[in-house]
């Protein structure tokens, strides 16, 4: 989890929106693990579950590019996430 966290740090660096990326020791997924949450106040969070360091690192940026412009982090379309959007698990609405 640790060399994804500071793979998409470094991803997400450049991009227009400011993240703060953390680890945790549990988000309670562990018969998927990696799990990745997004969440910013008044929006909703998502936690996705079974992530690949390697192949799901630009899908990821990718859902955090869509998450950043959405006023209330409700993403009707996932699409343009790719293999993020089979790795849903939970969508809280803020």
């Amino acid at each position: 989890g640790r060399g994804f966290a500071a793979a998409i740090r470094e991803r997400l660096a450049d991009g227009p929106a400011a993240f703060e990326v953390r680890t945790a020791d549990c988000l309670s997924c562990c018969a998927s693990p990696l799990a990745v949450a997004f969440d910013a106040p008044g929006k909703a969070t998502y936690l996705f579950a079974g992530i690949d360091p390697e192949a799901d690192l630009g899908d990821a940026a990718a859902f955090a590019g869509m998450y950043a412009s959405s006023p209330d982090g409700w993403i009707e379309d996932a699409r343009p996430a790719g293999r993020m959007r089979h790795r849903l698990i939970g969508r809280v609405p803020a």
